[in-house]
């Protein structure tokens, strides 16, 4: 079998690691960045950027700059959380034709599906670059609280990289495959996963390679992201108090203001005090205006409270769900960048009455568990078995617009369960079978997940025909359901596609262009990377022959001149052989100005 890489597809930041030599190891970016920015940017001039390139023109490019769009995925514009990302979010966020939220950039719309395999195309291109062949085979992980919209989405992402995803697997449990790989020990373990965009508690028991996820909840809008956004609102607040003037319509602002939001929070994880000094952030009629504050670790953790009190909600939930007390959970396994956090460590140690394990790099254990995974399917890793569960329970609408539940949540998949249903009027000809997730007792108050008819019931007294529905979920936790009439045997089946998401016909298109483009788009990459070159070589250069310009000849100095001015024309050149051949030029004005510089070392 091929190799099977894992991917951790983050909020903030994405991570691929690969199962080889029996250990999974992470696969490095070509920046040698262990850690990818699940940022994609797009410039005037119609290049598309992808993780660190994108995320240092941010500021500068705020408006075509996207971020954070897996707190999207599979979401609707008019939901709470979509709302609550428009009011500071520098970039547009529009509605598709079906209501799902998107973004638009440059007057194109780009669903999440589509800016998320931005960059899992850009991780599968590292990994084939890593291992020197074709990848196609892939495990990405998703929050354990998605629902089935939301996995089928990050499928059809998946899918539009040109990936052949083989299974879907929940973050925490991806995670405690890191923790227990090999391990001979049983127990039960908690995976407290905080990271940019959503929090999960995951309840495992394990025992020789066993896993068995007895409970899951959380939150798939709660994470780092929703702390940022806490500070910016306070620094907002403040500078509208200081000067009158309200940032909140100012985009450049807002990414200036979110960098620093960022780097603050992370500062104060070693700190107990920082800086936070953005100049020039903004100007009215009397000149520019500064932001400048001190922020203690104690003013974050007061902003942060009720964020982190709202996971240990949620973990206590959890416990309850599987039926144990905190003494009983013999370890606590710390993912997502967001556990560095002091308060976050403290609060958790509190609840569950232990020192959390921090054996695992919380950036890679969730890659690395995918890794681990990828091995299991590739037959590579043997000896563990991996049970997985239902995060929401699945029903359907029936008489009086009430949800019956045919699947509970934390129900163990893969798992299939059969009901017989009947109808509700004389002679109705056909059913209509609503397909529904989630908890609430109500058919709208839960999440729609499709429609489907059942037609050719013949004329009869209602209650007397019988309709057998059968409800399957995959080892992914994607759902299949099937009707069947027992009278006729009529029988309809639909793998359920989500009413929101990416239509086969869109997915279908959106591979076609990718195809059709493939060989502009490496073209318009390759420009930016050699752009990206060029002009580091310019800063370099410049600086080099101020330090060095006296010990040059009058000749050296035209020439090394002469490139410099052609590199600085060139940069916006589309030529890719043009920029190839300036880059090669300018860098042999810097090796003679080092060659001058270090001649009395030789």
């Amino acid at each position: 079998m091929d190799k099977v890489i894992g991917i951790d597809l983050g909020t903030t930041n994405s991570c691929l690691a690969i199962f080889e030599g029996g250990v999974a190891q992470v696969i490095p970016n070509p920046e040698g960045s262990r850690t990818t920015p699940s940022m994609v940017a797009f410039t005037p001039d119609g290049q598309r950027l992808v993780g660190s390139i994108a995320k240092r023109q941010a500021v500068a490019n705020p408006t075509s700059t996207v971020f954070a769009t897996k707190r999207m995925i599979g979401r609707k514009l008019k939901s709470s959380e979509v709302q609550r990302m428009q009011m500071t979010a520098p970039y547009k966020i529009a509605a598709a034709d079906n209501g799902d939220a998107c973004v638009v950039v440059h007057g194109r719309r780009y669903t999440p599906q589509e800016i998320g395999a931005f960059v899992l195309r850009q991780l599968r291109e590292s990994a084939q670059e890593y291992l020197d062949q074709s990848v196609k085979d892939a495990v990405i992980t998703v929050p354990a609280y998605f629902d089935d919209a939301q996995r089928q989405a990050t499928r059809d992402a998946g899918r539009l990289a040109g990936l052949n995803v083989l299974r879907i697997i929940n973050e925490p449990t991806a995670a405690a495959l890191a923790y227990g790989i090999g391990a001979d020990a049983a127990g039960t373990i908690a995976v407290y996963d905080l990271g940019g965009g959503t929090f999960d508690i995951s309840i495992l028991e394990y025992s020789q390679g066993v896993f068995q996820v007895k409970a899951t909840h959380g939150d798939t809008f709660l994470g780092g992201e929703d702390i940022d956004v806490r500070l910016m609102d306070v620094l907002i607040e403040g500078f509208l108090a200081e000067t009158g003037i309200d940032l909140h319509s100012d985009p450049v602002a807002l990414q200036r203001l979110k960098d620093a939001a960022e780097r603050a929070k992370v500062e104060l994880s070693t700190v107990e005090e920082t800086e936070i000094s953005l100049p020039f952030l903004t100007a009215d009629a009397s000149g520019p205006r500064h932001l400048r504050r001190r922020l203690t670790r104690d003013e974050l953790e007061s902003i942060c409270q009720d964020l982190i009190e709202a996971t240990l909600a949620h973990c206590q939930d959890a416990m309850q769900a599987a039926g144990l007390q905190p003494q009983q959970i013999t370890d606590v396994l710390l993912v997502g960048g967001m556990t560095k956090m002091p308060m976050v460590q403290r609060e958790v140690a509190r609840l569950f009455q232990r020192q959390p394990n921090r054996s695992v790099n919380p950036d890679e254990a969730v890659a690395v568990g995918a890794a681990i995974q990828g091995g299991i399917l590739a037959g590579d890793v043997g000896q563990v078995l991996l049970l997985d569960v239902v995060p929401l329970s699945l029903g359907l609408e029936t008489s009086g617009g009430l949800m019956t539940k045919l699947i509970p949540r934390n129900a163990t998949v893969p798992c299939s369960l059969t009901e017989i249903f009947t109808t509700s009027e004389d002679y109705q000809p056909l059913v209509n079978l609503h397909i529904l997730q989630g908890e609430r007792p109500l058919a709208a108050d839960n999440t729609s997940l499709a429609r489907f008819e059942l037609v050719g019931i013949p004329p009869a007294l209602r209650g007397v025909p019988k309709i057998e529905v059968t409800f399957n979920i995959d080892a992914n936790g994607i759902l299949s359901v099937t009707a069947r009439d027992l009278g006729t045997r009529r029988e309809q089946q639909v793998r359920v596609r989500a009413t929101s998401g990416l239509t086969e016909s869109a997915i279908e298109r959106m591979l076609a262009e990718a195809e059709q483009y493939q060989d502009s788009d490496r073209i318009n990459v390759e420009l930016a990377d050699m752009r990206r070159r060029i002009q580091g070589l310019i800063y370099t250069t410049e600086r080099s022959l101020a330090e060095s310009a006296n010990y040059l000849t009058e000749t050296e100095l035209s020439q090394i001149r002469a490139d410099l001015e052609n590199a600085r024309r060139s940069i916006d050149s589309a030529d890719l052989y043009r920029i190839q051949q300036v880059l090669k030029e300018l860098e042999k004005s810097a090796f003679r100005i080092t060659e001058v510089m270090y001649k009395d070392f030789a």
